[in-house]
């Protein structure tokens, strides 16, 4: 069984939590309780494979910031998330993904970018083209819009993120070699 380490990450009151624990516990967080760090596990099939989900929701404030060099580190697959109803947020995301790629020595990190609270359309502050046109300019990230309140592509964002990392890492079948006697 495969173990995979995914970092939610954004600024506070994007719906990081409500998200994740969609995802974990299938409910739906009504209230906002600002998180320091939380950390989940679920076990879940992806293309015939059992996974376990190690997902660290972190602290959207800039009072943690040092935590997030180390969840960066030990992260393999990054969510980027804003909130569709406020402009602010999808703009600070660049300055995250520059972190990701400086802390992990690369620019093919698996990642994906989620606009949240696509069920607040009359609250859109945010146009799903700019969300694609930012996930272009990131050499074409995976990008979802999604609803924690009615579940809107929850799934799609955490299986698209375990594909990604098994893309760039295959599991590597052990293969099974019979010890051959030798007769002298």
């Amino acid at each position: 069984m495969r173990e995979y380490k995914l970092v939610v990450l954004g600024s506070g009151g994007v719906g990081k939590s409500a998200l994740t624990v969609q995802f974990v516990q299938s409910m739906f967080i009504e209230r906002y309780d600002p998180t320091i760090e939380d950390s989940y596990k679920k076990q879940i099939e992806i293309d015939n494979q059992i996974c376990v989900l190690e997902i660290l929701d972190t602290a959207g404030t800039e009072q943690f910031a040092a935590m997030k060099d180390l969840y960066m580190k030990n992260g393999q697959g990054f969510i980027l998330m804003f909130s569709i109803t406020e402009q602010s947020t999808i703009k600070e995301l660049a300055e995250l993904r520059e972190q990701i790629i400086k802390v992990k020595g690369s620019d093919t990190v698996p990642m994906v970018l989620v606009g949240n609270k696509c069920d607040l359309e009359k609250d859109r502050m945010v146009t799903r083209k700019q969300g694609l046109a930012l996930s272009q300019t990131w050499g074409h990230t995976a990008f979802y819009e999604t609803s924690a309140r009615h579940r809107i592509h929850v799934d799609e964002v955490f299986y698209d993120l375990v594909r990604q990392i098994n893309r760039q890492s295959p599991t590597r079948r052990r293969s099974k070699k019979k010890k051959r006697c030798s007769i002298q």
